[in-house]
């Protein structure tokens, strides 16, 4: 027996066992029940209220939400359903509403019977939020009264209580809250995030009608409404509105086996990127699960079976691969189930067993018909796979021959790439460079222990116009695939990733915001993991130096510019613009300021005016930069956001352009 271990200090008993008691697990970790306290967290917990409404709707007792912004960061989220119970629950003697909004793990997805389909599975949700928010008031509409409850910090202030009557025929719950501030990075609620999902919801909830509307102080009143006949298959055509689709018909396939409801819907377009959106109960999945290895096992087996059959492809010919029939292709799987079961609170991945089967019976008996019935549109999608698998070849060939004697096997790493000196890839980064002045002034001011450079030429290819062998036939690319050491695409593999953070480094003007888009297309197209995982990063240089005698300040905005101009007491007469040819000072404004130190500033038109000292104390020493990581909260509207502004549709991006030009600040052209 080991009998090297420390003596306890303390008493370890029962007294030393602390119980947390009704809701305050919540308030002590908050992540563990939203994910986190950053904007994500805040906005899951309009989430989590919002679901319990759609849940009224998918079990058919309503066909309206309503998510409202008030003044004082009050949140309001109405449905028409049942309206939750007010009568005394036996096993804890109050209110069941009380019971409901104190208590976790309470509600009526527990039963059974209650709820068929449900999205808030752990029945932890409208009591988590009350748990999160400083003030909180549910009202309910039942048989014609009306009833109320107000909480602080998830305690009730008062009991439940009738505080009138109303039409017999008005019902539903009507859900208040303001978030409390003390546990959130931010309680300003994003407008545009609650109308994507808002939006995806309608679309995957047929019958019912969403309405947004935003009260708040200084924002512009806006008012939304959702309603989508179409369902899913209006989701596909939405994805696809500014694309080159392939089969006009969209396919769409709806049954019900063992009381899981599947729904599916595809479309082709002429693109080269992979969309499938998978959802369970209204939830989305990330991480995807049983029903998209059904949906992939059913699609790539139909689609071989009908080239087959009609003679498209030959018998000496190999079989379409999944990458193959996955190129180009947008896809729902919607799959509502009694039962689901999630990997994690956050329910990104379905672990449903049974669900891989139905699903892959559904897709092989509706999609093998659908072409048959659809013969030009079968044509059109085969004859987009074959093209696929002929790129495929050409892509492999392509990547043996240009990373055959690469990093990836052991070998030499590019000779642009400055690489450090430890080989901990946890405490590694890598600094891709916009030219060879910068990379220059970085790799002379950089750690050399754990921060590497990777200059980069002019601008890399446009990923989203091209497939993987015109890719690696690009330098740069190549560069950064080598240097990075996992392989890219089907053969990445992250366990060999050289760096865990990648910075984007580019000038702050507008041929370095193109380069920065177009490295950031090619890692969410490309290099995905890296992306989700946390790893990229974008370096935020300063626009300004502003000296002052012996001293110096960098500022990263205007309004920082003009703060540090004002504490240091600095006014028109004596601020020297560097990069003016002579200086604006009246003589007489000069005599008569000739006390004053002269404040000199600089703006930064690029990274190679700064020398190496420089570059390392304002965009590049740990505890002096500031890096924003790259995170992505939709994947669709990501994709939607790429495609619009790196596709080949020129009109969605010049409306693009024309609405959001007003916005740009400072633009240097």
């Amino acid at each position: 027996m080991n009998q090297n271990f420390k003596k306890a200090t303390t008493e370890y008993n029962a007294e030393t066992i602390t119980v947390l008691e009704g809701l305050e697990p919540v308030r002590k970790r908050p992540g563990m029940y939203i994910g986190s306290t950053s904007s994500i967290g805040l906005h899951h917990l309009i989430w989590e209220v919002a679901d319990n409404s759609f849940d009224e709707v998918m079990a058919d007792y309503a066909d309206m939400v309503e998510i409202s912004l008030l003044p004082d960061n009050l949140v309001e989220i109405s449905d028409n359903g049942r309206g939750i119970p007010v009568d005394i629950h036996k096993t804890t003697g109050v209110s069941a509403l009380e019971t409901v909004m104190t208590k976790l793990h309470a509600g009526g997805k527990f039963g059974g019977n209650t709820y068929k389909i449900s999205g808030g599975l752990h029945g932890v949700g409208v009591s988590v939020v009350n748990a999160l928010s400083s003030y909180l008031k549910a009202t309910v509409y039942r048989n014609g009264e009306i009833w109320e409850q107000e909480y602080q910090y998830g305690k009730p202030l008062n009991p439940v209580k009738k505080i009138g009557q109303t039409d017999s025929n008005k019902h539903g719950t009507t859900i208040t809250f303001r978030p409390d501030a003390t546990i959130f990075d931010t309680i300003e609620f994003k407008w545009g995030t609650i109308l994507d999902h808002c939006r995806q919801q309608a679309y995957l909830t047929k019958g019912v009608t969403v309405k947004l509307h935003d009260r708040r102080p200084g924002h512009r009143h806006k008012d939304y409404n959702f309603y989508f006949e179409g369902g899913i298959k209006s989701y596909i055509k939405n994805l696809n509105r500014n694309n080159q689709v392939k089969n006009k018909t969209i396919f769409y396939a709806e049954k019900e086996i063992n009381n899981v409801k599947i729904e599916l819907a595809l479309q082709y377009n002429d693109g080269y990127n992979e969309i499938i959106l998978a959802f369970a109960n209204n939830i989305i999945n990330t991480e995807g699960g049983t029903h998209i290895i059904g949906f992939r096992s059913a699609l790539t087996r139909v689609l071989n079976n009908y080239a087959r059959s009609k003679g498209l492809l030959k018998d000496k010919e190999e079989n379409l691969t999944g990458d193959d029939v996955r190129e180009g292709l947008v896809a729902i799987i919607s799959v509502k189930l009694t039962n689901p079961q999630f990997e994690g609170q956050t329910k990104s991945k379905l672990g449903n067993a049974e669900v891989k089967g139905y699903v892959e019976q559904v897709c092989s008996e509706t999609l093998g018909a659908f072409l048959e019935e659809h013969p030009k549109d079968a044509e059109q999608i085969i004859n987009k796979c074959l093209l696929s698998a002929q790129a495929r070849v050409a892509a492999r060939t392509a990547r043996t021959a240009i990373l055959r004697k690469s990093a990836l096997e052991g070998a030499t790493l590019p000779g642009k790439l400055a690489d450090c000196s430890s080989h901990r890839a946890e405490e590694c980064e890598l600094f891709i460079v916009e030219g060879d002045s910068a990379g220059g002034s970085a790799k002379q001011g950089r750690d050399r222990r754990f921060q590497a450079i990777l200059p980069l030429r002019g601008k890399i290819l446009n990923v989203e116009r091209a497939r993987l062998d015109k890719m690696l036939e690009n330098n740069e690319i190549k560069n950064i695939v080598i240097a990075l050491g996992t392989n890219i695409d089907d053969q990445f593999d992250i366990t060999k990733l050289r760096y865990h953070r990648i910075i984007i480094m580019t000038d702050a003007d507008v041929d370095g915001a193109h380069i920065r888009t177009l490295l950031l297309t090619l890692f969410f197209r490309h290099f995905n993991p890296l992306v989700t995982g946390g790893y990229l990063y974008i370096a935020q240089p300063p626009l300004y130096q502003i000296k002052k005698g012996n001293s110096i300040f960098y500022a990263y905005s205007d309004e920082e510019k003009d703060k540090i101009i004002n504490d240091l007491g600095s006014n028109n007469a004596n601020i020297i613009n560097d990069e003016a040819a002579e200086s604006k000072i009246e003589p007489d404004e000069a005599i008569q300021n000739k006390g004053l130190a002269k404040v000199h500033i600089q703006r930064y038109k690029g990274l190679g005016e700064m020398n190496p000292e420089q570059l390392w104390q304002t965009t590049m020493k740990p505890d002096c930069r500031i890096l924003k990581q790259v995170t992505v909260e939709d994947a669709a509207m990501a994709n939607e956001v790429f495609e619009m502004l790196m596709g080949d549709e020129v009109m969605p991006r010049k409306n693009f352009i024309q609405t959001h030009a007003s916005k740009v600040i400072n633009l240097d052209v």
